[in-house]
């Protein structure tokens, strides 16, 4: 198997009961995994987008994390995911959506 060459992790805010409940949850994260994975698609990166649980930065949510790079995005919403994938593309983050 190949490793990806990029892992993005988005916050859904799963508790440890297993439901669904924080912040980016109810910010509607949850939709974003397909918005993202077709974006990838369309832009020809080798990505994989998974759901977490809470990672813990409820105040900055919605929050996606992009790997190998260690790039933790907050406030993220569609318009911010588009500049997000736009900058990775070009090997780069945007930093003004860096909360780590």
């Amino acid at each position: 198997m190949k490793r990806p060459d990029f892992m993005i992790l988005v916050c859904n805010s799963y508790r440890v009961a297993g439901d669904a409940q924080g912040f980016c949850n109810k910010q509607g994260a949850s939709s974003f995994v397909q918005y993202i994975s077709e974006e990838c698609s369309d832009r020809g990166l080798d990505v994989v987008v998974t759901t977490t649980a809470c990672l813990s930065v409820c105040s900055q949510g919605p929050v996606m994390v992009i790997q190998p790079n260690n790039y933790w995005y907050g406030g993220v919403d569609k318009d911010k995911i588009d500049e997000i994938l736009d900058a990775l593309e070009e090997g780069k983050a945007v930093e003004e959506y860096l909360i780590a």
